[in-house]
């Protein structure tokens, strides 16, 4: 028989991420958020990291992350994890890296992306039932972005979703636990980029989102502003009083995140004023919760 999960205190929340740093930049607030009130949260991470490039210039030349760039993400990964009052667990695939070229190269062999759906959900499905969340947070079927690593960490999230409950599944991975509601993050909601596009230009500052708002326009032929989303928004969390805390964290990935970036180009402040929360789609529930929702563990408390 499946355990319940809809009377167990404290509530838990699970966030499922391709590679160290993506949890500090997607629902990072929410989940600080959540922490501070007493949910228990987790991050599960998909890969090492290995194969990242180092996007910050004041860290090119440093030396431990050209010599063991996983091991350096994992020092990151700690302390942004404390820094948003988190746990966090390695799932232990390696990063398949973001081929390019026309045409593209295959990925790696053995990394994150190649492998069989069963075998690369396991150590989730495992997580799952040990940790016993009952909110799961993952991508959408593009990864957020279409790299290949995000694409799989979306399926081996509806998977463990699916199977974690079921005991013929998965059998020898743990005692079967169900998750209540599975959502999917919208961190690149262009509903968000165009206000905040639209507060800095009326503020006179440079808007870093010009480029990418202007792609998706030209990208859908019937002129809407801004284009359509595969799954729209249904649940917004209120969580402006985390933005620093958020941006702290992702300061914390050092070799991928630079400070004087994009995501810092809006003040915590002026976010707060135009969008002051985090989006998300709800995919899946086996609770009722009437939409839209202000909390993503609406219908369980």
């Amino acid at each position: 028989m499946t355990a319940s999960s809809t009377s167990t205190a404290p509530l838990r929340l699970l966030a499922v991420h391709a590679h160290p740093d993506d949890e500090s930049s997607k629902g990072a607030a929410t989940m600080a958020k959540y922490a501070a009130a007493g949910v228990e949260v987790m991050v599960a991470t998909c890969t090492d990291g290995s194969r990242g490039d180092i996007q910050n210039p004041a860290v090119e030349g440093e030396p431990h992350p050209q010599r063991d760039m996983a091991g350096a993400r994992r020092l990151e990964m700690d302390r942004a994890a404390k820094i948003l009052g988190i746990s966090q667990r390695w799932l232990g695939f390696v990063d398949s890296g973001l081929p390019e070229g026309d045409p593209l190269p295959p990925l790696p062999g053995g990394s994150f992306a190649t492998l069989p759906l069963h075998h690369a959900a396991a150590p989730l499905v495992r997580l799952v039932r040990s940790f016993r969340p009952h909110v799961i947070l993952s991508y959408d079927e593009n990864g957020g972005y279409p790299h290949p690593d995000h694409i799989m960490a979306h399926k081996v999230a509806v998977e463990a979703f699916e199977a974690a409950g079921d005991p013929d599944r998965y059998p020898g991975a743990g005692e079967p636990w169900e998750p209540r509601k599975l959502y999917y993050d919208r961190a690149f909601s262009p509903e968000r980029f165009r206000a905040l596009h639209f507060a800095l230009e009326e503020a006179g500052l440079q808007s870093p989102y010009a480029e990418r708002l202007a792609a998706w326009l030209e990208s859908d032929a019937e002129g809407h502003t801004p284009p359509p989303a595969a799954h729209p928004t249904t649940t917004q969390v209120d969580c402006g009083d985390f933005f620093e805390v958020r941006d702290d964290a992702l300061r914390a990935h050092r070799t991928q995140v630079d400070p004087l970036g994009f995501f810092f180009a809006v003040s915590a402040d002026m976010q707060r004023r135009v969008w002051p929360w985090e989006d998300y789609s709800l995919i899946k529930s086996r609770v009722h919760s009437e939409l839209p929702e202000t909390d993503l563990f609406a219908g369980l408390r």
